[in-house]
């Protein structure tokens, strides 16, 4: 099937996945810089055929380098990144693997930075410089040497989205699917990814071997609509969500699935949001599954926050400090979460609606 005929499946179904005649539309970058040393690598030569498909204009950068990145203004800059995909070869510090708790054992990364406008980012301050989209021609290698750190007589888990939002990207790169089949191939492994997005055609029929959980990251439909800018509705994204988890008889594609609220907010009348988007869930996973859930509550450094405010100065994201206590690291950092009284009660809601609909969901962390 043709690259452009899959786009156009996709297409489709997200028609029929958001209820609606116009559908999310699929990122598409208004600049694509190859490096000279990526154009070397067979795969980057696979995402070079893919973007000529798609008939986006193509650089090739001199010198193995981006540039143009920068604006007149931190506002300008961002704009500019985030319409440029650039396609290199990860450093050699990428396959030094760090431990990612309590996500997983071990995070690799595809691509560093995302497409969508998410106004609490969790990547400022987190990537160095403009935040360009950099997808890694290397990527056989880095997965190849994910074996060294898989662990004997245990399975080894391996995080894939600490950087980027990997199924924003498949469409242009397919990475995520070379990812999926090279862990199908591992026995004691495990890979996991998390998205905002629902374009999930190309990863159904993909023999994963169960060894990959497809992660949805969700919010209350209100704060979804105001700060997720760039991404799906939550409706399409659970939607999406069941059709990844439903066995392949039923036309799904059969993979254990996870939930990753985040970050979740106490805004007014937040009891009835969240319940609200609970019931959807609810509904839609409706099935005997293999169902995790992460429950991630909003926090922010002073460096993160002065960059997002940079990045979104009419954002209606609350920085205040108000109801906000300070956690410091064992690096001398700090950042500030909700205080320890408002953490027990948004706790104490999520944990209960959880127990009383998904009896046999697993909560793997609330931070």
């Amino acid at each position: 099937m043709e690259l452009l005929d899959i786009l156009n499946d996709i297409t489709t179904e997200a028609r029929e996945l958001n209820g609606e005649e116009k559908s999310f539309k699929l990122w598409m970058p208004k600049r694509v810089v190859f490096t000279a040393d990526a154009l070397e690598q067979a795969y980057g030569q696979k995402i070079y055929e893919r973007i000529k498909e798609l008939n986006l204009n193509i650089e090739i950068a001199k010198n193995n380098r981006i540039t143009g990145l920068r604006g007149k203004d931190e506002r300008e800059t961002y704009r500019i990144a985030k319409n440029t995909l650039a396609i290199v070869n990860a450093p050699p510090s990428a396959f030094n693997l760090r431990p990612i708790p309590p996500s997983a054992d071990w995070q690799f990364h595809l691509a560093e930075g995302c497409p969508a406008h998410c106004q609490y980012c969790y990547l400022a301050g987190s990537l160095s410089g403009p935040p360009a989209i950099r997808v890694f021609a290397n990527l056989p290698q880095i997965l190849e040497n994910t074996i060294k750190f898989e662990s004997l007589n245990q399975v080894t888990s391996f995080e894939a989205s600490c950087y980027t939002d990997p199924l924003s990207l498949e469409h242009l790169t397919g990475g995520l699917a070379e990812s999926i089949n090279h862990f199908a191939d591992r026995p004691n492994t495990h890979l996991r990814f998390v998205t905002k997005f629902d374009n999930v055609s190309g990863l159904l029929n993909l023999n994963h071997q169960g060894r990959t959980r497809f992660r949805s990251s969700l919010n209350a439909d209100v704060i979804a609509r105001k700060l997720e800018g760039g991404t799906p509705n939550v409706s399409v994204r659970i939607k999406a969500l069941r059709k990844m988890a439903l066995p392949r008889q039923q036309g799904g594609g059969g993979y254990p699935i996870g939930v990753v609220l985040a970050p979740i907010m106490p805004i007014p009348d937040w009891e009835l949001h969240y319940s609200k988007l609970m019931d959807e869930l609810e509904l839609n996973l409706n099935f005997e599954i293999d169902l995790t859930f992460e429950l991630i509550t909003h926090r922010f450094t002073p460096g993160s926050r002065d960059i997002l405010m940079e990045w979104y100065p009419n954002t209606s994201l609350d920085f205040s400090e108000t109801n906000r206590a300070i956690k410091r690291n064992k690096f001398g950092g700090h950042k500030y979460v909700f205080v320890k009284e408002l953490m027990k009660e948004l706790k104490s809601f999520f944990e209960a609606e959880i127990a009383r609909r998904f009896p046999n969901a697993r909560i793997l962390y609330w931070t």
